[in-house]
């Protein structure tokens, strides 16, 4: 499956649903398209991001695209902690699969939450 994510402040991500354990720059085989409140991060809808994202996570608690999506969301927001919180889910997640960067390369999801979570942790020290 293919699912648009934004992770951190910059870093836009797809996700794509393939073996893991594939080098970085692998495209998946096959690709599906689905929801993850993507164009609401993107266009700076915070509050309709994290809203549409709670009610996915319902049904998908372990999915990282959307726990990633949710930290980038609660991040827009300004609620760092929570943001933090979604970025460690996503990288405990049993659920795992590469992502498709907005510059086309493609990254585990476990690596994706990782460096979402560092590059936050970075801009709470900064803010120090």
């Amino acid at each position: 499956m293919i699912t648009t994510i934004l992770v951190g402040s910059a870093l836009a991500l797809t996700q794509a649903w393939a073996p893991t354990g594939l080098p970085e720059t692998t495209m998946p085989d096959t690709i599906d398209r689905r929801d993850v409140a993507f164009a609401e991060i993107a266009t700076g809808q915070a509050d309709r991001a994290i809203t549409r994202l709670e009610q996915l996570l319902v049904q998908q608690p372990d999915d990282p695209a959307l726990l990633i999506n949710l930290g980038a969301a609660l991040l827009g927001r300004g609620d760092l902690a929570r943001a933090a919180e979604a970025y460690r889910r996503a990288a405990a997640s049993p659920d795992r699969y590469p992502l498709e960067l907005a510059d086309g390369s493609w990254l585990d999801s476990r690596t994706a939450a990782r460096r979402a979570l560092r590059a936050l942790e970075g801009r709470q020290l900064a803010a120090r």
